[in-house]
């Protein structure tokens, strides 16, 4: 009897007090969750990025989208402040346009 005692003590201490093979769950648990925060926030950060670079007029590669179509949107921004009449904002339209036309 003493050695079945023995036997068991020393059994309980080498699986733990929750048995055997979950041990490994102190491990496996942080590291999902781990896994799981790290993988949303580098999904964020990535669309956060492509809007900023979306908002900035940056497409996929490494340069504005097109600079006709900013060169228009700064000619229209000036144009409803009052900097500009409406005359010298069409002949400018025309010119960026023209410029365009002769590039593509």
């Amino acid at each position: 009897m003493l050695s079945t005692l023995a036997a068991t003590t020393v059994a309980a201490h080498w699986v733990g007090p929750w048995g055997a093979g979950f041990g490994f769950l102190f491990l496996l648990i942080p590291l999902f969750w781990i896994t799981v925060f790290v993988l949303i926030f580098t999904f964020a950060g990535r669309r956060w990025r492509r809007a900023a670079m979306a908002r900035d007029g940056y497409g996929y590669g490494y340069g504005p989208r097109s600079a006709s179509r900013s060169a228009e949107s700064t000619l229209a921004e000036r144009f409803a402040k009052g900097d500009i009449d409406e005359v010298e904002y069409r002949a400018r339209l025309e010119v960026i346009r023209a410029n365009r036309e002769n590039q593509g």
